[in-house]
């Protein structure tokens, strides 16, 4: 794997920090995880986003005085990191979740990070940390692909766990989706816009309660991640490969039908022209990503 050359981060300090929890039905983790995060950062400003819950997520969070902010009905994980990031006021903004799977003594590794002039800091699982050993590798395969696309080391696109200078990742909110990929579309978005991207080595704790992630329903989702990651990024490195690869079937194909059959087929026809329409497609991809930066690029 290559590495495109880069100026090394600039540093810069660290004005106030925002603490966002995306919570459905944490009650039970919360009662240990907020006194913990406030003995930390006593002067942090803790936020925690209730997502529609069911249990007393939302008074746990009152009893211990942290700013509370309440989903009328559950909207979805990603919608619940929106809504803390725009609450935010701190100058940098760290996202845990509620479920206890993350150590608050580890964010200050993340913040020397921010402070040394990365723009986002993450917070890397090992594989024995994941969750399960079908969606440790799934994370690993997204890991190397993801690498691939951007020419630099991925240790872990789909960790919940990181910091962010607040406007940097305020600029991305509109691409967010509401769904559980948030970690992933935020990660792209940041390498894509040119902004310096750190990780930091994390052993994530088994989740206290259940989890809200099931693999029939959301299976579908995790394998949609792959195309979004494609179109988010750089189009054309998914595309052309699909291209070629439907040419190089069709040219193949031509040159059979013409040592057997002496003709040119529909079937080659078919493939050549789908290469070159898949091929037009990424071109146009490719504009409408440069568009959707090119904000970025001009702050």
């Amino acid at each position: 794997m290559t590495s495109e050359t880069q100026h090394p981060p600039q540093a810069s300090g660290i004005d106030s920090v925002s603490i966002v929890l995306p919570a459905k039905n944490e009650a039970e983790s919360l009662r240990g995880l907020l006194p913990n995060i406030r003995r930390e950062f006593p002067d942090a400003e803790i936020i925690v986003v209730d997502d529609g819950s069911t249990d007393e997520t939302a008074k746990i969070a009152m009893d211990n005085r942290v700013r509370l902010l309440q989903h009328p009905y559950s909207m979805g994980n990603g919608a619940a990191i929106k809504s803390g990031a725009r609450a935010a006021t701190g100058s940098v903004v760290v996202f845990m979740d509620a479920d206890g799977q993350h150590d608050p003594a580890e964010i200050p590794a993340l913040l020397q990070l921010l402070e040394q002039g990365y723009d986002m800091a993450v917070g890397a699982r090992s594989f024995n940390s994941q969750a399960s050993l079908g969606r440790g590798l799934a994370n690993t395969f997204y890991n190397r692909m993801c690498s691939w696309m951007v020419n630099q080391e991925v240790r872990d696109l789909t960790s919940g766990f990181r910091a962010a200078r607040t406007g940097r990742f305020r600029e991305f909110l509109y691409l967010l989706p509401n769904g559980f990929s948030y970690p992933t579309t935020s990660t792209m978005a940041f390498f894509r816009a040119g902004y310096p991207v750190a990780y930091y080595p994390i052993h994530a704790r088994e989740r206290i309660g259940k989890s809200h992630i099931s693999p029939l329903r959301d299976g579908l989702r995790f394998l949609l991640i792959i195309f979004r990651i494609g179109t988010l990024y750089s189009p054309l490195k998914l595309f052309v490969p699909i291209s070629f690869l439907l040419c190089i079937t069709g040219l193949g194909y031509y040159l059979y039908t013409f040592l057997t059959l002496h003709r040119f087929t529909n079937m080659s026809a078919l493939l050549l022209t789908s290469s070159l329409t898949i091929f037009l497609i990424g071109l146009v991809s490719e504009q409408i990503t440069m568009m959707m930066y090119q904000k970025s690029g001009k702050s």
